[in-house]
């Protein structure tokens, strides 16, 4: 695939390479220099860190269940104590 650079400097990123990388317009693509050509990624300095790590991690298991393993079990919360209501 190619592109035309035009007169401002800006390329198009073919239909093909937008949607294979979830391209959408916003999104902020970083360049990189590489011998003999450039290499163009999702995400860059402008992109939050979590959006450049997220969907990474696969869990197998869920998330509390995890979080039990770290923290330890939940402690067993006491149960209210009920009152008396008198009728005066």
């Amino acid at each position: 695939m190619k592109s035309t650079i035009s007169a401002k400097g800006q390329i198009t990123v073919p239909v093909e390479i937008r949607d294979k990388l979830g391209l959408a317009p916003g999104t902020v693509v970083r360049f990189d220099l590489r011998e003999g050509g450039v290499l163009l990624r999702k995400g860059g300095s402008g992109a939050h860190p979590v959006d450049q790590v997220f969907g990474r991690l696969r869990l197998t298991k869920p998330v509390d269940v995890l979080l039990d393993e770290m923290r330890g079990p939940r402690p067993v919360a006491p149960r209210a104590r009920r009152t008396r209501t008198t009728k005066r």
